[in-house]
């Protein structure tokens, strides 16, 4: 499991209130801390994906205040506006710091249960696409599309990104979750209100004293809150991702939890990211078909360096499936030896099996990418 200050791929959640602090528009002052701290990670080689609230609040702070601007319509949009001002500013602070950035809207469907093909379909399609990212040196910003996530705007599923941030984390395998707001962590009772409350260090289960503990939002300007926090923190735990929720006000809060410095509330994974999804891939292996490859591909699979399947090591396509099943690989032996998502279906992969990769498009007229299975889309049976 990972362990505390080993970090490789981080990724960094920011509340509306903590962006917006004491104001009703983005607080640059704040942004540009937060962009220093994560500009001097990514610099040190950590893959950062930053996870971004604030759209609405931007918007207000552009359009001023409208009617019935708590409504649905309304806050989409709000959002609609607030968007690309806030991406604007981020193109900007990133760019001082030598870093190009990329927006990401997303919805919970885009990551969502991965129980329907269309879900498993979009998640791989997200995945891919953050990952490649990362594997550019690009940092991608994601926040909730609010001009169409309808059930999200009107408080249900996500709740300020708080959601959306843990499940972007176990769809790119990434070690840690930081969680910031403008509290330091979970107390035992509202700091605010209560002298005497003392932050709870750690939690290890979230048992029904944890969810009592936490509350809705102190504001109206965020839809989440400690509650949508914990929740969030209990999904990315269970998915082998480790959270940390903490303050964003807090000087170099970035950097000294890199150091394995104890900020907030830590709420360690309960097995590795790479167990859980090694778990998911097993237990999701289609019957509808699979792939045989030759002794060279499987050599290159079953090595130390675990490389990707391409299609000129593919020799064989059985059954029926379609892009986004798992599937397993086969060997000369018609022996199962590992499994993975497909970049591409039976019927697709029948016309570019035994062909380079940069013959795909030309047969296929699409890419989904070099490989038929990414190797970290890939489990070893």
């Amino acid at each position: 499991m990972q362990t505390e200050g080993t970090y490789e791929r981080v990724v960094v959640k920011a509340g509306t209130s903590l962006l917006t602090y004491d104001s009703d528009q983005p607080n640059l002052e704040v942004m540009s801390s937060l962009v220093a701290q994560m500009a001097d990670l990514h610099r040190q080689g950590t893959e950062i994906l930053f996870v971004s609230s604030g759209a609405i609040a931007a918007g207000r702070g552009a359009v001023g205040q409208v009617k019935n601007s708590s409504s649905v319509p309304f806050r989409q949009a709000l959002a609609a506006v607030g968007h690309p001002r806030l991406m604007a500013l981020y193109q900007e602070m990133f760019g001082t710091h030598g870093i190009t950035v990329a927006q990401v809207l997303l919805t919970l469907h885009d990551v969502g249960e991965r129980e329907s093909m269309g879900e498993k379909l979009r998640d791989l399609n997200v995945r891919n696409t953050l990952l490649s990212l990362l594997e550019l040196g690009i940092l991608p910003i994601v926040n909730e599309n609010d001009v169409v996530a309808v059930d999200e705007l009107a408080g249900a599923d996500f709740g300020d990104n708080d959601n959306l941030s843990a499940r972007v984390a176990r769809s790119i395998d990434a070690d840690l979750l930081v969680i910031l707001g403008v509290v330091n962590g979970l107390y035992t009772a509202d700091p605010h209100e209560d002298t005497t409350a003392e932050l709870i260090p750690t939690i290890k289960r979230f048992d029904r004293s944890i969810s009592a503990i936490a509350g809705g939002p102190r504001d109206q300007k965020g839809r989440g809150g400690m509650a949508t926090k914990i929740e969030a923190a209990r999904f990315a735990t269970t998915n082998g991702v480790n959270v940390v929720i903490a303050g964003g006000m807090e000087p170099e809060v970035l950097a000294n939890l890199m150091q394995g410095v104890r900020i907030g509330t830590y709420c360690p994974a309960s097995h590795s990211d790479k167990i859980s999804r090694r778990k998911w891939l097993r237990k999701n292996i289609s019957e509808a078909g699979s792939i045989v490859i030759d002794e060279g591909a499987a050599t290159a699979l079953l090595g130390g360096n675990h490389r990707s399947l391409l299609p000129v090591g593919v020799t064989e396509v059985l059954g029926d499936f379609k892009r986004g099943e798992t599937v397993a690989i086969r060997n000369t032996a018609k022996l199962e030896i590992a499994a993975g998502i497909t970049n591409y279906s039976s019927v697709e992969l029948a016309k570019i099996n035994g062909l380079k990769s940069d013959r795909i498009a030309t047969v296929l007229g699409d890419h989904y990418g070099d490989e038929v299975i990414h190797r970290n889309n890939m489990v070893i049976l």
